[in-house]
This record gives C-alpha cells, sequence and structure tokens, in this order.
C-alpha cells in the first residue's frame, strides 16, 4: 500500500507541476490551465484523503493490538496460542505505538495545508478569472500550496516508508499473512 500512496503523490506532484507550467506559459498543452488545475485538485484530494487514511488506519490497528495486549483479553485475535508472559511483545508494539503516531502526527498537518491551500487557490482562480482579485493574490496562494505540497510529499514519502516497515514488523511478530492488510 506504501508503494502505491508513493505513486500517487509522486502523480500528484507532476500534476501540479503541468498546472504551474501551464500557468506559467512554459509549455502550451492541449489543456488550459484551468482544465488542468480543475483535474490535478480533484485528484490532489484523493490522494491525501488516501494517505491521510492510511497513517490513521495503520495507527488504529496498533493501538487495538496494544489495548489487546494491555487488557489480556482477547489474546485469540491475535495469537493462536497465547504465551504466559506478554512483555516482549508489549516492548515492542509500545515502540510500533510510537512510530505510528509519530508518522501520523507528522504527516496529517501537511495533508491538511496542503488541502486547504489548494481549496483557496482553486477558489482564487475563479475569482481572479471574473477579476474579483488580482493574480498576485491567487498566485501568492498557489505558490503557498505547492510549497506545502512540495514539503508535504517529502514528509509523507519518508514516514510512508517508515510505517511500511513498522507495519511489516508488526505482521511478523504475530505472523500475520503478508495478504491479510
Amino acid at each position: 500500500m506504501a508503494y502505491l500512496l508513493r505513486s500517487l503523490i509522486t502523480l500528484m506532484l507532476i500534476s501540479s507541476s503541468l498546472t504551474i507550467i501551464a500557468a506559467l506559459k512554459w509549455i502550451s498543452f492541449s489543456f488550459s490551465h484551468i482544465q488542468l488545475a480543475i483535474a490535478s485538485y480533484l485528484f490532489t484530494i484523493f490522494t491525501q484523503a488516501f494517505v491521510m487514511f492510511y497513517f490513521i488506519g495503520v495507527s488504529r490497528l496498533v493501538n487495538n493490538i496494544h489495548q489487546i495486549l494491555r487488557s489480556k483479553t482477547n489474546l485469540n485475535e491475535i495469537f493462536e496460542n497465547p504465551p504466559k508472559d506478554l512483555t516482549p511483545y508489549l516492548k515492542k508494539v509500545d515502540q510500533f505505538v510510537y512510530n505510528t503516531t509519530l508518522s501520523k502526527r507528522k504527516t496529517i498537518p501537511w495533508t491538511m495545508l496542503i488541502l486547504t491551500l489548494g481549496m483557496f487557490g482553486f477558489l482564487l482562480g475563479g475569482a481572479y478569472d471574473t477579476k474579483l482579485v488580482s493574480k498576485t493574490i491567487h498566485s501568492g496562494v498557489s505558490y503557498g500550496f505547492f510549497s506545502a505540497m512540495l514539503i508535504g510529499f517529502v514528509k509523507q514519502w519518508i514516514y510512508l516508508g517508515k510505517t511500511h516497515r513498522t507495519l511489516r514488523k508488526l505482521k511478523l511478530l504475530f505472523s500475520i499473512p503478508d495478504n491479510s492488510m
């Protein structure tokens, strides 16, 4: 899943770059800047929602396993034969909880900023077309959106890898088959 999400955020970055290139008229496309902006922002919403739900979902999974280990109830959900001593599992799962919570905290604010600035840039683009705001305002917000997207892209790329590795370690620890998550 992390590889798919990395592909999606790469395509998101490319589509936004093409939109800016079309707006600056550096290269001429068969689609106008407005047409590219509509498709690009819809794809950005789709991609960022997927990324956000991935981090939330993995964090929730790890927290659920942590809760089962702490409460010592329903151990049959994660073990075929529950061990007597859960200490080594608790120690590792505590680290997994920390890692997934950190990943979520480092990426979701950027996701929200990307979506918010993108929305404002998109709306201000319509306002610029109808001569309600100046080009400087639309361009400034759009460049802010693209800057947030670049920083968010790097953060998401890094933490998608870290969260993927944490999920692999969790699967290995509890002998969960690869195709189950």
